[in-house]
C-alpha cells in the first residue's frame, strides 16, 4: 500500500448509537465532503427502516391495513427482499415479522408489557417470508395478514454497506466502516496491514469485554449478534433482545455470540441473528449449507466454548485472515 495515504477518522450518530469509518485518503481529499455523504447514507437508511420514527417508510408500511399495496423506496425494498430471503433460508430463524414481540417483551424504551407476552407464549405463527408480498418491478409491498416488521436484524448491516458505497463512490480503497458490532473493510491500512477487528468477550459487563481473538478484515464484512449487548430483565432472568418466532419471546440462554464473516454485511448481519436463534446445532448446520464462515460463543458451567464453522474460525488458535 502507497505510504502517501493519511489515516483518518470520521464519526456521527446514527441509529441510537454512532457510525464511524477509519479510512486511508490521499492528500488533499474533500473531507467535509465525504464526512457528509456517510451521514447522509446512514441517515437514508434510519429515516426509511426505523421502528422508533412513526414516519419511516417501514413504519407507513406497518400501518397499512393488510391487503393494501404501499409504495416502498428502492433500498426499503431491498432490505425487505433479503431478509425475507434469509428467513427461507433459515426456516424463519431469522424473522422480519417479529416487532409486535420485541414490544411485549420491552424492546423498545417501555417496559414489558406483561399482558402481550402472556399473548405471544407458544402462539403459533407464520413466519413473515408467508405474510408479506413483495412487488419489485411495480416498488410496492403488501401484508397477507396482521404483522409487525422489524428490521433491527439486518437494517445496520445494510447502512453499513452503503457507507461502504460511498467509499466506492469517493474511490477510496483503505477502509473500515461500522456500525456497532457490524463491520466492513476494504483494501488494507494505509501502512499495509489488515485491518483487525477483535472478537469480544460476551460478557455483560463493558469492563469484562476483553479480545478473546483478532480477525484480520480485508474486503469482506462482519457482524456478531448476541445476548450481551441488548437484553431486558424481567423477574430475575436477564433476557436477550433476539426473538424466537417459535417460542413467542426472546432466544433461550446458552448461545452467547455468533460472530459470521460474508461478503456484505447485510448477509452477515442477518445470518448472524439467523444462527444464534437457531441454537448451536441447528446453527452450524445451517452455516454449513449455505458455505459461512461463523464462530458461535456458547456458554456452559467451565466458561465460553467455542464452535467454529468454515475454514476462517477451525483448525487455528486465533481466526484467519478473512478475505472474499
Amino acid at each position: 500500500m502507497s505510504t502517501d495515504l493519511e489515516r483518518v477518522t470520521l464519526s456521527g450518530p446514527t441509529m441510537g448509537t454512532r457510525w464511524n469509518a477509519e479510512l486511508g485518503v490521499p492528500a488533499g481529499a474533500d473531507l467535509a465532503a465525504l464526512e457528509r455523504a456517510l451521514a447522509a447514507a446512514v441517515a437514508r437508511v434510519d429515516g426509511q427502516m426505523s421502528t422508533w420514527k412513526e414516519n419511516s417508510d417501514l413504519m407507513r408500511l406497518n400501518a397499512a391495513p393488510v391487503g393494501q399495496w404501499v409504495s416502498v423506496p428502492a433500498e426499503l425494498m431491498q432490505v425487505l427482499a433479503r431478509g425475507l430471503e434469509i428467513g427461507r433460508l433459515s426456516d424463519g430463524a431469522f424473522d422480519i415479522g417479529l416487532g409486535d414481540l420485541a414490544r411485549a417483551w420491552g424492546f423498545n424504551a417501555q417496559p414489558p408489557d406483561e399482558a402481550a407476552i402472556r399473548a405471544a407464549l407458544g402462539r403459533p405463527r407464520r413466519p413473515a417470508h408467508e405474510r408479506l408480498e413483495l412487488d419489485p418491478s411495480n416498488g410496492r409491498a403488501r401484508k397477507l395478514e396482521p404483522v409487525a416488521l422489524d428490521l433491527s436484524g439486518i437494517a445496520k448491516g445494510y447502512g453499513v454497506d452503503r457507507m461502504m458505497q460511498v467509499c466506492d463512490d469517493f474511490a477510496i480503497a483503505s477502509a473500515l466502516v461500522a456500525l456497532d458490532g457490524e463491520l466492513r473493510g476494504k483494501g488494507v491500512q494505509p501502512d499495509g496491514r489488515p485491518w483487525a477487528v477483535a472478537i469480544e468477550n460476551p460478557d455483560p459487563d463493558p469492563a469484562d469485554r476483553r479480545a478473546l481473538s483478532v480477525l484480520e478484515l480485508q474486503d469482506a464484512a462482519v457482524a456478531t449478534s448476541g445476548d450481551y449487548r441488548q437484553w431486558v430483565r424481567v423477574g430475575q432472568a436477564r433476557l436477550s433482545h433476539s426473538m424466537d418466532r417459535t417460542r413467542g419471546g426472546p432466544v433461550q440462554p446458552g448461545i452467547a455470540s455468533v460472530t459470521v464473516v460474508a461478503p456484505d454485511c447485510m448477509a452477515a448481519d442477518a445470518m448472524a441473528t439467523a444462527i444464534l436463534v437457531s441454537g448451536r446445532e441447528k446453527g452450524m448446520k445451517l452455516a454449513n449449507r449455505q458455505g459461512i464462515d461463523c464462530l458461535i460463543l456458547e456458554r456452559s458451567a467451565g466458561g465460553i466454548v467455542r464452535h467454529g464453522v468454515g475454514p476462517l474460525f477451525t483448525g487455528h488458535d486465533k481466526p484467519a485472515p478473512a478475505r472474499t
